[in-house]
């Protein structure tokens, strides 16, 4: 029988997995709600590790640094019971709920313009990579996952969420146009600290199993930008890091939440081995993408959260079991798991019951 790694190595190598792999995201608060329901609890009281009690083959044991130009830097500005607003090292205001999962409100943002990404940003970006990484922790973890056998990688987002959270949506967008120098500038800076990042963690902490790399590159039916413009000035970069990943072996994951069809071309010939979430509810189409890159990538997740959300087992059933069988029938390599997250919508044992399924029937 292939361990947890022997599974999802082999599915996103394309040599033989035996059977579908499992990974998914429960929120923070949908694992304090399952608790009420019977999810168990470790010795703190808190709820234990999804990995863990569920059995996901698939485990992140760090590799998040920080990237921010001033670090180590947080200042709530603002706060009551319910949410608190805070400015990063990259000069943003961002308003967060306190105890409940979701993306921030954006409020303010300092790098307004390459006049002040020169002046106030980039000179700190450019020295003392050291000073961002844990390695203890990332060894710590990652040692500790390896030996459990589970498929270990490091994750981390990238320049495009890293643009969205420094200088904000207005004036990325604006600026992708009128000011592409800039951004080829701000990605260069960029990737040049995370090989530099990448590089103490692999010699220190280190080889995982593989990389997950965060951008969210779409919305609901459309990307943020043109496949031109990304073409230009985005995907050059993720080149860039990709290939550094594959030349020390490892397979890399692109998680990129919203419309993701248009860029799938882009994706397959950056080289990317796996592909997360789908996201049915933004207008993927699961089967359509398992069906015309079969051979090229590993999808992970995909299966719509609102079938769970129905807390219905008959559909969820009905459901599950067609999706698993439609993937085996289009030879899919598939790691059964939702578009995204497990949301507070769902109830404990409605997932519990489609993880039983998935073992029922994730054999290929």
């Amino acid at each position: 029988m292939q361990s947890p790694c022997e599974v999802i190595d082999r599915l996103l190598r394309n040599t033989g997995a035996e059977r579908m792999g499992l990974t998914d995201g429960p929120w923070s608060d949908t694992l304090r709600k399952w608790t009420r329901q019977g999810y168990p609890k470790d010795e703190k009281g808190n709820p234990v590790s999804p990995v863990d009690h569920f059995q996901y083959d698939m485990c992140g044991c760090g590799g998040w640094f920080d990237w921010h130009p001033h670090v180590g830097f947080s200042e709530v500005l603002e706060e009551t019971e319910e949410w608190k607003v805070v400015k990063n090292g990259s000069g943003a205001v961002l308003k967060w709920w306190k105890d409940k999962s979701g993306t921030p409100e954006h409020i303010d943002f300092g790098m307004t313009s390459r006049e002040v990404w020169d002046r106030e940003y980039r000179p700190l970006l450019l020295e003392h990579p050291e000073k961002r990484v844990n390695l203890q922790s990332a060894k710590e973890n990652l040692d500790r996952r390896r030996e459990e056998g589970y498929w270990t990688f490091f994750g981390h987002l990238f320049i495009w969420e890293g643009m969205r959270q420094s200088m904000g949506d207005y004036t990325m967008y604006t600026s992708l146009l009128t000011d592409p120098d800039w951004i080829h500038d701000y990605n260069r800076v960029y990737t040049d600290l995370y090989l530099r990042c990448y590089q103490l963690l692999f010699d220190e902490a280190g080889l995982p199993d593989g990389i997950w790399m965060y951008e969210d590159l779409g919305y609901k039916g459309a990307l943020f930008c043109s496949p031109q413009t990304l073409e230009e000035l985005i995907f050059p970069y993720y080149k860039e890091v990709v290939d550094f990943f594959h030349g020390y072996n490892l397979p890399v994951v692109l998680h990129t939440c919203g419309y993701t069809e248009p860029a799938l071309d882009l994706i397959v010939q950056t080289g990317f081995e796996g592909l997360h979430p789908m996201e049915a509810k933004a207008g993927n189409d699961l089967f359509k993408i398992g069906g015309k890159y079969t051979e090229q990538l590993a999808l992970v997740g995909g299966l719509d959260v609102r079938i769970f959300e129905t807390n219905d087992k008959n559909i969820i059933r009905k459901e599950v079991i067609q999706h698993i069988q439609r993937m085996k029938d289009l030879g899919v390599r598939w790691v059964f798991g939702s578009d995204h997250s497990l949301s507070t919508n769902i109830d404990y044992d409605s997932y519990l019951y489609a993880v039983e399924l998935y073992r029922e029937h994730c054999a290929y």
